[in-house]
């Protein structure tokens, strides 16, 4: 069988430590060609990988023959990108947030749809597997229903993980659109979504810039949301959480709690009112300091290779922006939103 053809769009640290090397790891895939403004990054990569460098993306696509692409470009860029790329008939699997704002996140579903083509959102916490394994849990109903959750995630910000350090795009609000918001508490919107098989109704949002000086993008935010089931929770996200990053969840259920991410090497720990303690380790988060495979690309290979739509779509990909950008507006209007 023929290999899957690739193309990456913005060779900066998340092609760079995740996406590029997870193609390269995956047999059904050839790295065919790299875009990046800076040449140099893109140069760097089809050397170390074979294929072609671009500073255009538009003369990568005039030129290339390929299957899909994936974008890892500043936020702005998202949908231009996607859209340019479904036209020309590739499946893509986007950088999180998928878009600046919903017009933009549905032009993209619209532009996948009306060309056959698949679109895929990198919500890589959904396949993290303490949150594969705290599905699994929730699912089976031992804990009964979700009644209240916190779910938070912080590191000390993207200077530590860029590139470009402190002068990444990731402070630049024309570039970036939001801060700690889009980076992530979008990963946290979709998956709290994802983990109770629910939708956030209601949302108050709380969100500013605390700490980072220089920039006009948020730095903390935290939120209140109300599922439609009535469960009522805190998602946080921080640029601030120096040394000590979070990426924990802990739900509180009619038959007991589960913390999911809050005690290493128990990666999931399971307290029913019954008096039992269950524990798991299952593996752990991929933190800025250590990557482990993200899971994304061999999903997204596998739904191209069977022709099978991708569970983490532009609509759920949407869904989870909208979460947000409800989060954004009330605190632009002190109000809560009804999303």
């Amino acid at each position: 069988m023929s290999k899957i053809r690739v193309a990456v769009f913005g060779c900066g640290a998340i092609a760079q430590r995740r996406h590029i090397p997870e193609y390269a790891n995956n047999e059904n895939v050839e790295l065919v060609a790299f875009a990046d403004p800076v040449k140099e990054r893109a140069e760097e990569m089809a050397a170390q990988y074979g294929g072609t460098a671009y500073t255009d993306y538009q003369e990568l696509l005039k030129n290339e023959k390929l299957d899909a692409v994936s974008v890892c470009t500043p936020n702005y860029l998202h949908a231009p990108m996607t859209i340019a790329a479904a036209n020309a008939g590739l499946h893509v699997l986007v950088e999180k947030p998928m878009a600046s704002n919903a017009e933009e996140g549905e032009q993209m579903i619209e532009a996948a749809r009306k060309n056959g083509v698949y679109l895929m959102v990198g919500h890589n916490q959904r396949l993290m597997p303490p949150h594969v394994k705290a599905k699994e849990i929730l699912d089976s109903g031992k804990l009964g229903k979700v009644l209240t959750f916190r779910t938070s995630f912080g590191h000390g910000g993207p200077e530590g993980w860029s590139l470009d350090g402190r002068d990444s795009w990731f402070f630049r609000k024309e570039e970036a659109v939001m801060g700690a918001m889009g980076d992530l508490g979008v990963h946290k919107s979709d998956f709290i979504r994802y983990l109770l098989n629910d939708e956030i109704v209601e949302v108050a949002g709380f969100i500013g810039t605390v700490h980072k000086e220089g920039t006009d993008v948020d730095d903390n935010a935290t939120c209140i949301v109300r599922m439609k089931s009535g469960a009522v929770g805190t998602l946080m996200a921080s640029w601030t959480h120096y040394r000590a990053g979070d990426n924990g969840t802990v739900l509180w259920c009619e038959k007991g709690a589960m913390k999911i991410g809050t005690v290493h090497g128990d990666e999931v720990i399971v307290e029913l009112t019954d008096g039992t303690v269950e524990t798991y380790k299952v593996g752990a988060m991929a933190t800025n300091e250590k990557q482990v495979p993200s899971g994304v690309i061999d999903e997204f290979v596998e739904c191209i290779l069977t022709n099978t739509p991708p569970r983490i779509s532009g609509e759920e990909g949407l869904r989870s922006l909208n979460v947000i950008l409800g989060a954004f507006e009330s605190q632009a209007t002190g109000k809560i939103v009804k999303l």
